[in-house]
């Protein structure tokens, strides 16, 4: 197979690595091993800090405040996905290309050739929502606004520091290096975002929620560029003379990072459009229902992100060489190794659903049966493992677009049939029917088309381990015990100690051992 296709043909000083260039290294357990367990920690506290964020919000403010909020974040990241164009992928995409390639004086220009365009038209959308908020407020929520518009144009001043940030972070990511996106956006950001949050709460000012949720964005961007350029400044030439740069070189970038674009924009909808079709026919307080409920999805995207940040820079490199063998060890690994992380929580959601809504305080025990159809999806989602990952990082990203433009409709169809007669049930349906459609159709067309598949001993070990051990002991706890709080922690306190034996049983199908002796070896000191 010829390098991967990325909408646009690579030309042939790309197609093959110049003699001299490192070629590919193969599979690289030890280092996904390191950027996963890394990711997967940050990932673990972000997690659990938006899932207290939410919590906050809703405990301190009504059920229509905190549905207003959620709405307007919900614009303002799927303006944030518009606005994005494609460069976070597509960075990390092409950097780990060049890198493998030999190509590293050709990533500075691309760089200013991704983040300029991007930043222009963020702060152009930016002032769009700014100006069109009054209309937007009114057709996002079904009744009364409140501070829907305030909410709103607070967000869009926000819209290019957004941006700024997570672009500077996807090419560092692009580097192999992923402590910069652990550290401010899966730690530093979240956790200032709390504190913040949180003194609003105290306060009572819930007309400064928004500034207290996006505010936080704009130390992350500051220190998210410096940690970017100082990757860049090192594939300067060492001369000082200008790099060699290809004509072509942004046909190639756009022809990859636009089809991601609309991509991105209509992944984004599959992630929100739920909650504002929930709020724009059903109003401000189901909405803030079915967020609450629908959070512990987050979990899993976070989870998904985390592993996937660490796989990216590695397909891409093993793919540019027609390396499949090494490219599908690395999609199995990092599949068993998904579904590790996030079957054990979803099998405890889908047994212990109603004391896990208490944390949003009262009122929210109606978002029961959401929280079981989300799991089940989610559970299925990690069994299929990174799959739009592998088919981008292989080039493909017109397939990918084709992919998530079916499973929105799918989503919009049926919870625009389902919504108005059975509710938030009905969103949750039609937020579960397009995840099964993401990962099916994508799942075929890389087995059919580049013969790789998420199936191995790795995941085989991972489901039986975590059904066992957070499925069947938990449902043995609530069969015999009860579903409260108290058997809900045992359940999972039982489950954790046969899970970590499991774990060093089950080590050589898991890859834990060759992944630990690396981590070790990372972490001894050089002679």
């Amino acid at each position: 197979m010829s390098a991967p296709t990325t909408g646009a043909a690579p030309g042939p000083s790309e197609g093959a690595a110049p003699k001299g260039a490192k070629g590919s290294k193969g599979s690289d357990v030890g280092s996904l091993a390191r950027g996963g367990a890394l990711n997967i920690a940050g990932a673990g506290i972000s997690a659990v800090t938006q899932l207290v964020v939410v919590a906050v919000i809703t405990n301190a403010f009504s059920q229509d405040e905190a549905g207003i909020l959620f709405a307007a974040t919900s614009v303002f990241l799927l303006f944030g996905a518009i606005s994005e164009l494609g460069t976070q992928t597509s960075l990390v995409y092409f950097i780990a290309r060049y890198r493998s390639l030999d190509r590293k004086e050709w990533i500075g220009p691309l760089v200013r050739l991704a983040l300029r365009p991007m930043l222009l038209f963020s702060a152009l959308l930016g002032v769009a929502l700014f100006v069109a908020a009054p209309w937007v407020a009114e057709a996002m929520i079904r009744g009364d606004s409140g501070d829907g518009v305030t909410y709103l144009r607070v967000l869009a001043v926000f819209l290019p520091v957004m941006n700024l940030s997570a672009g500077s972070l996807a090419a560092t990511q692009g580097f192999r290096r992923m402590r910069p996106a652990v550290l401010i956006e899966n730690i530093g950001r979240p956790l200032l975002q709390l504190a913040a949050v949180g003194a609003v709460a105290v306060a009572g000012a819930s007309g400064l929620i928004a500034v207290a949720w996006v505010g936080p964005y704009l130390p992350a961007a500051v220190l998210a560029v410096l940690a970017m350029l100082a990757m860049v400044r090192r594939t300067a030439p060492a001369d000082g003379a200008g790099a060699d740069v290809p004509p072509d070189l942004g046909r190639r970038f756009w022809g990859y990072a636009l089809p991601r674009g609309l991509a991105g924009i209509t992944q984004i909808l599959l992630q929100r459009m739920d909650i504002l079709l929930v709020a724009s026919m059903l109003g401000a307080r189901d909405a803030a229902i079915y967020t609450a409920a629908s959070r512990l999805r987050v979990v899993g995207q976070l989870a998904n992100q985390a592993i996937s940040q660490a796989v990216q820079p590695q397909l891409s490199e093993v793919l540019a060489h027609d390396d499949r063998r090494s490219a599908n060890t690395l999609y199995q690994t990092a599949t068993s190794w998904l579904m590790l992380a996030n079957w054990p929580l979803f099998l405890l959601a889908v047994m212990f659903a109603e004391p896990l809504l208490r944390l949003f305080g009262e009122g929210y025990r109606d978002g029961v049966s959401v929280i079981v159809v989300l799991a089940v999806a989610m559970l299925l989602r990690a069994g299929t493992g990174m799959v739009e990952v592998v088919l981008m990082m292989a080039g493909k990203t017109t397939w990918n677009l084709a992919n998530i433009v079916l499973a929105l409709g799918v989503n919009v169809c049926v919870s625009v049939l389902l919504i108005p007669h059975i509710g938030i049930m009905g969103a949750a349906l039609g937020n579960g029917a397009a995840l099964l459609a993401r990962n099916v159709i994508p799942l075929l067309q890389l087995k059919m088309k580049l013969s790789l598949h998420p199936f191995g001993r790795g995941s085989l070990a991972s489901a039986a381990l975590a059904g066992v051990c957070f499925g069947a002991v938990p449902l043995a706890v609530r069969l015999t015990a009860g579903d409260g709080l108290a058997e809900l922690v045992a359940a999972a306190a039982v489950g954790t100690v046969g899970y970590v034996a499991g774990l060093y049983l089950l080590r050589r199908p898991l890859r834990l051992d060759e992944a630990a002796r690396s981590i070790l070896r990372r972490g001894r000191p050089h002679s």
